[in-house]
């Protein structure tokens, strides 16, 4: 089909929710895809970090044909093999016991505000309903994750949103040391947060969220939908902190390239919930939990956590080349672990984002002016060296 009929057909029947490049791809291996004219290109999205082991990576495509072959979808009414395979390999790699599966990021932080709420009133027998969350954080767009997302863009055409939630700064210990209460039943955080700019917690932060847990007894929810399985250069990025999680959501590269999403917690926590509680039609099928073993089994088998962290210093280190060579002024910061990385530059960066598909590579705007980069983590200096010298050319034609 050619672009102009799939634009067409876009245009005329699907909801306008997307402010799409003019640019329809058609296959994808490895780092690369091409689109819809044989153009290649190198992907530095990685799918918004789903496809964190690249394109049609011949373990999952393997795991897929097997299973859709046998059996696509049965209910969670009943036993599903992969699924219980799937749990008990999370927990082993996880300090997190207990998983519920879903189809999203937003799915599984939407189960992990549920389970917090009901912990403290079923296990604990106390009325602690409040989840803290923080300033340009994003958790999902559903009604619940969007009221944990306290950004006006997302949230502002939508009220009212659910209550029982409380906005704080990122990285301001003090505010979080003064507000987080024993009405609060979670502390809900990004270690690394992605749609709002590439922000890291600082150790400081940090260490003040395990001061309020020990202090008030509420639960932390690390939410590594987007930072998690590697992508910072650890498995999961709040191994970078050394605290141990009540709660962790995961998605995006669980799965490979296929929809699914899981919410993890400890034994006691987990126990809130009970049959009826809480359920997913499509969590944990057959297919999507036989690609997502494959692909957990693939992260941890051709090491590439520790690809993401050798590959991403050489990636922060070849930027910090490039905008040396920069006029003054046009990158402001530089920052991200691992094969999460921003680059707030000083003006608009669609423009940016714009010039670099035309030169065949794929790169996102975040927060208005940072230019996100979340490659596959199979990627090596070539790929790198490539889309820093496309990047360069961008940012030295200055504002679009």
């Amino acid at each position: 089909m050619s672009l102009e009929r799939i634009v067409d057909l876009d245009a005329r029947f699907g909801m306008q929710t997307y402010s799409r490049a003019r640019v329809a791809f058609v296959k994808g291996e490895g780092a690369y895809l091409w689109d819809t004219e044989g153009k290649k290109y190198v992907d530095f999205v990685a799918g918004l970090a789903v496809n964190g082991l690249g394109h049609c990576h011949p373990n999952v495509v393997k795991a897929i044909k097997s299973q859709a072959e046998r059996l696509l979808h049965c209910s969670n009414l009943y036993y599903i093999a992969p699924q219980a395979e799937l749990a008990a390999l999370l927990a082993e790699i996880s300090p997190c016991k207990r998983a519920f599966f879903c189809s999203s990021g937003a799915e599984a932080n939407e189960a992990a505000i549920k389970l917090a709420r009901k912990y403290f009133r079923k296990v604990m027998k106390q009325d602690r309903a409040e989840i803290v969350t923080f300033s340009k954080a994003f958790h999902g767009r559903t009604m619940g994750a969007l009221a944990a997302t306290p950004q006006k863009r997302f949230q502002e055409d939508f009220q009212p949103l659910p209550e029982g939630f409380k906005y704080l700064e990122f990285n301001d210990a003090e505010a979080l040391l003064e507000n987080v209460s024993e009405k609060t039943a979670a502390v809900m955080v990004e270690p690394i947060q992605g749609e709002g700019g590439i922000h890291i917690a600082s150790d400081e932060f940090m260490a003040a969220i395990e001061t309020a847990r020990r202090k008030t007894g509420a639960l932390v929810i690390f939410d590594e939908v987007q930072c998690g399985l590697g992508r910072t250069g650890k498995l999961f990025a709040f191994e970078h902190y050394g605290i141990r999680p009540d709660i962790i959501t995961l998605a995006k590269s669980l799965g490979g390239g296929v929809p699914i999403g899981a919410m993890l917690a400890q034994d006691e926590v987990a126990s809130a919930f009970a049959p009826g509680d809480h359920g997913s039609t499509f969590g944990g099928n057959p297919l999507c939990t036989s690609a997502a073993l494959a692909a957990v089994r693939t992260i941890l088998d051709e090491r590439l956590t520790e690809n993401a962290a050798t590959i991403g210093q050489y990636l922060l280190s070849r930027l910090h080349e490039i905008s040396a060579g920069l006029p003054a002024g046009v990158v402001r910061e530089i920052r991200g672990r691992g094969l999460m990385v921003g680059i707030e530059i000083s003006f608009e960066g669609k423009g940016v984002v714009s010039r670099c598909l035309e030169r065949g590579l794929i790169v996102n705007c975040t927060d208005g002016n940072v230019i996100r980069l979340l490659p596959p983590l199979i990627i090596g200096k070539e790929e790198v060296d490539q889309a820093v010298r496309i990047l360069g050319d961008v940012l030295s034609l200055g504002k679009p």
